[in-house]
C-alpha cells in the first residue's frame, strides 16, 4: 500500500468530509432524539463528557510521541553530524596522501546524506541508501589501508571515528525499527 504521507491534501479531504458527514449525522440525530428526558439528557451528558475526554487523551499523547519522536531524530541527526565532523578531522592523523583521499569520500558521504535527509521521494532514497553503503565501504578500506600498514594507537584511533560515522547511520534503525536515516 502506498504511505499515504505523501498525499497530505488527499488525507485532509477525505478527514474533512468523513468528519462534516459525522457531525451532520449527529445533528440529525440529536433533532430527531430530541423528546428525552431529563435522566436521559443526563446520562447523553455523561456519554458526551467521557467521549470527548477519551478524544483528548487520544490526542494528547499523539502529541507526546510525535514531540519524542521529532526529538530522537534531531539527536540522531546530530550524532551522525559529530561523528562524521570529529572524524574529518582525523583524518589529519593519517599519511598526507590517504588523508585527502578520505577527506574526499567524507564529503561525497556527507552530500549523500544530506541529500538523503532532504529527498521526499522513496525511490531516490532507495538509490541514495544504495550510493551510501558503497561510499562506506570505500571509507573502511580508506582507513583500513593505512591502519594495516602501521597498526598504532593513533590509527586505531582513526579506525574507531569511522566506525562511529558508520553506526551512527545505522543507530535509527537499531533503536527504532524504521529505516528513517
Amino acid at each position: 500500500m502506498e504511505n499515504l504521507t505523501h498525499y497530505p491534501a488527499l488525507v485532509f479531504a477525505v478527514a474533512f468530509v468523513s468528519l462534516s458527514l459525522a457531525s451532520l449525522a449527529g445533528a440529525w440525530l440529536r433533532r430527531r432524539s430530541s423528546g428525552l428526558s431529563d435522566e436521559q439528557k443526563d446520562d447523553m451528558s455523561v456519554v458526551l463528557t467521557a467521549s470527548l475526554t477519551l478524544l483528548a487523551l487520544i490526542i494528547g499523547f499523539s502529541f507526546s510521541m510525535a514531540t519524542n519522536r521529532y526529538d530522537q531524530r534531531k539527536n540522531f541527526e546530530e550524532g551522525e553530524a559529530n561523528a562524521i565532523g570529529t572524524e574529518f578531522l582525523r583524518a589529519d592523523l593519517l599519511p598526507p596522501a590517504d588523508a585527502a583521499s578520505l577527506r574526499k569520500l567524507l564529503n561525497d558521504y556527507l552530500s549523500q546524506r544530506i541529500v538523503f535527509y532532504t529527498n521526499k521521494d522513496d525511490a531516490q532514497r532507495m538509490q541514495i541508501d544504495e550510493r551510501v553503503n558503497q561510499l562506506e565501504a570505500d571509507l573502511w578500506a580508506a582507513v583500513r589501508g593505512p591502519a594495516a600498514a602501521q597498526p598504532t594507537p593513533v590509527a586505531a584511533l582513526v579506525l574507531a571515528g569511522m566506525n562511529d560515522v558508520i553506526n551512527s547511520r545505522a543507530t535509527p534503525r537499531r533503536h527504532t525499527g524504521i529505516g528513517f536515516p
